[in-house]
């Protein structure tokens, strides 16, 4: 730990509301980087530099100030972390009047110090997760045994299985997504799960990427034990007034390679439906438009595609095809299901979707002309 000008800064302030005397802070070349007199920034403190020297108090009368440099009567206290002398905090006064505020002070210095390290390695400790989760996701650039010392260091464990998750922070009515809220849902989502690999994906989307810890068993890992721990974090975010969010998780690749494609599949879900009322959203639930979402189309393909929803448009101004018809969709083209999604009776759906075939001109008998109203549904979305 090394003393600077802002923790310096810090010690005089804080130290001068306490006593009304002037503090002076000297590095451990014994030159001043903090003090209540301005005009003696940057000078050398003989006295100081005595006090790092016998590591001992310095008492410096008016006499003694005479014959040193930088020097005025006062008393000088070695600072120290870790059992070293870092440098040497002074108090300006007469050494009989200020000496009873000598280890009130230091203590002081000592304290914010100790803070400000501890501050530090957090911030190292955050800056080298986002960075290690932006190489977990990118498809790892540097060579493996660079990833895991990384993670070691964070006191990670890569050889876990994890799968990739994308968060969007979504503002309540009458507030705006600030970089404090992304970075209150990256503390909920660390915590109290330390080993998850959390980061801000970008501010300008308020899009959050996690990689969480999952167990894998022999029928693959579990998507129910993954929903009940997020609607745990759910309920928490909920307490919430100012923002809720969208989660879409991804599906599990081996190694450390497959969080990159992990994360593929969790951001291309939350793309494709980000306009859905759900707040899960997994990818297996929607595997197939996300994987035909990839597909480069030229400008008529996609025509041809969209066409069948076209004519439903024109023909259905109210939108009651076309909303039966993504309900049928979704649920799996189960006529008991759909009816009761919609509250209508089963005669009223099977009229509706006769009203569809009619219109489109597309038959839901035929696997081919009902595929094709599939797609033309996950383009419509």
């Amino acid at each position: 730990m090394q003393l600077n000008e802002v923790i310096a800064k810090q010690i005089v302030e804080r130290a001068m509301k306490i006593i009304h005397y002037s503090i002076n802070v000297m590095d451990e070349q014994g030159r001043i980087i903090g003090s209540g007199d301005p005009n003696r920034l940057y000078q050398q403190h003989d006295g100081a530099i005595l006090a790092i020297t016998d590591n001992r108090v310095v008492d410096i009368n008016v006499a003694t100030a005479e014959n040193l440099q930088g020097v005025k009567p006062g008393i000088n206290l070695p600072i120290h972390y870790q059992d070293q002398v870092i440098g040497v905090v002074g108090i300006s006064g007469q050494p009989d009047d200020v000496r009873r505020y000598g280890e009130l002070v230091k203590m002081t210095a000592e304290l914010i110090i100790e803070q400000a390290d501890m501050m530090s390695k957090i911030e190292w400790n955050k800056r080298h997760r986002e960075e290690l989760l932006l190489q977990l996701i990118k498809g790892v650039t540097l060579k493996e045994e660079q990833i895991n010392s990384i993670a070691e260091r964070l006191n990670l464990d890569l050889s876990q299985p994890r799968i990739a998750s994308v968060i969007k922070v979504i503002p309540k009515k009458g507030h705006v997504i600030t970089l404090e809220h992304l970075q209150r849902v990256v503390h909920l989502l660390e915590s109290p799960e330390k080993d998850s690999i959390v980061g801000i994906l970008s501010v300008s989307s308020n899009q959050i990427v996690a990689l969480r810890p999952i167990s894998i068993t022999s029928q693959g890992w579990s998507q129910d034990i993954e929903t009940k721990r997020l609607h745990t974090l759910l309920k928490r975010i909920q307490q919430e007034n100012e923002f809720s969010v969208k989660i879409a998780i991804g599906d599990y690749f081996p190694a450390l390679s497959g969080l990159a494609q992990s994360f593929e599949t969790a951001r291309l879900t939350m793309q494709l439906k980000q306009n859905s009322t759900k707040s899960l959203l997994f990818y297996s639930d929607h595997q197939l438009p996300v994987l035909l979402s990839g597909i480069e189309y030229q400008d008529w393909q996609q025509q041809l595609l969209r066409e069948p929803i076209d004519k439903l448009e024109r023909h259905d101004k109210k939108g009651t095809l076309l909303k039966t018809l993504h309900i049928y969709f979704s649920q799996n083209c189960d006529l008991h299901q759909t009816s009761a999604s919609l509250h209508i009776h089963r005669n009223t759906l099977r009229y509706r979707l006769e009203q569809v075939e009619k219109i489109t001109s597309l038959n839901f008998n035929k696997l081919n002309e009902k595929t094709l109203l599939y797609l033309a549904c996950q383009f419509h979305l």
